[in-house]
């Protein structure tokens, strides 16, 4: 790690962080409230995900759309108009949607081929935008004079990187300039998002071969075709199971990559000040 003990963290002139774990335990919160302090960068990786290495696919998808209702049609077949997705670190709606769900077309679905597709757009997408943060790391201080840098990545992180290997190439050069830190929820943490999942689901990114198996087994439980499954029901299906495939990879990212705070803590951090407390703690924890 590139802060050895607490000392050396509270000593550092330069304070580089990565924030991962399950989406709702405080990443972006905690990312949120460092860059309002003033002192600190604040780099999302699903923000840029969303604009650099998506953004032209995420466009073409609203396009197509535009193209069945015959004035836009005719709008931008003569470059009237102008058609972009209007993504911000609050609101990630265009990349969730352009990733969709499978199953129904009737119910919005897509093709699982297709999905299989957007799914792999977004897996070299991911790991582009989180080898982008040293670039980032230079461009905030060299542009803006921001010595201290946030990362602020997305809950998939952990699909796209080895955690066991030591020689992962994203993990090496994420961690060789920034501290990695595991937000790690409860099982009432779980039990939330899941229910918040239910209420509302979204598309998501999976590991392909998680996603080919959880596909295969709910098609094959319910006996449905592809064309017959209920896209949001089978997305709130999988999502308990992601997070519990996700849990033992995010612990050996953190135990091999960098250290671990308890989302109860962050929860209660209120200031800059209050972050730095709280990593200084766990690296004392951690020696």
């Amino acid at each position: 790690m590139i802060y050895s003990s607490a000392a050396d963290w509270r000593a550092a002139d330069r304070k580089r962080v990565l924030l991962f774990g399950m989406s709702g335990l405080g990443k972006t919160h905690v990312a949120s409230l460092l860059r309002g302090s003033g002192g600190w960068f604040h780099y999302s990786v699903d923000y840029r995900i969303g604009t650099r290495y998506m953004g032209e696919h995420i466009a073409d998808n609203f396009k197509r759309a535009a193209m069945k209702v015959p004035l836009l049609r005719e709008l931008l077949m003569t470059d009237s108009v102008y058609i972009a997705s209007n993504i911000t670190f609050d609101n990630l709606a265009p990349l969730s949607t352009y990733l969709g769900k499978p199953g129904n077309p009737d119910l919005g679905g897509l093709p699982f081929a297709d999905y299989m597709i957007r799914q792999d757009q977004h897996r070299v997408a991911e790991i582009a935008a989180l080898l982008d943060a040293p670039h980032f790391i230079h461009r905030a201080e060299d542009i803006y004079g921001y010595a201290n840098f946030v990362c602020d990545s997305g809950g998939s992180i952990c699909e796209v990187v080895e955690p066991e290997n030591p020689a992962d190439p994203v993990l090496k050069a994420l961690s060789n300039n920034l501290l990695m830190v595991w937000i790690e929820g409860t099982e009432d943490h779980t039990a939330e998002l899941v229910r918040r999942f239910d209420r509302a689901p979204k598309p998501m990114y999976y590991q392909p071969e998680f996603l080919a198996a959880a596909w295969a087994d709910y098609r094959a439980e319910r006996g449905l075709t592809e064309a017959e499954v209920d896209p949001d029901a089978f997305v709130r299906w999988t999502f308990a199971r992601a997070l519990a495939h996700r849990q033992p990879r995010y612990r050996a990212m953190a135990d091999n990559w960098g250290l671990t705070l308890k989302a109860s803590a962050v929860a209660q951090v209120r200031s800059a000040a209050d972050f730095d407390d709280l990593i200084a703690e766990a690296l004392e924890a951690r020696a």
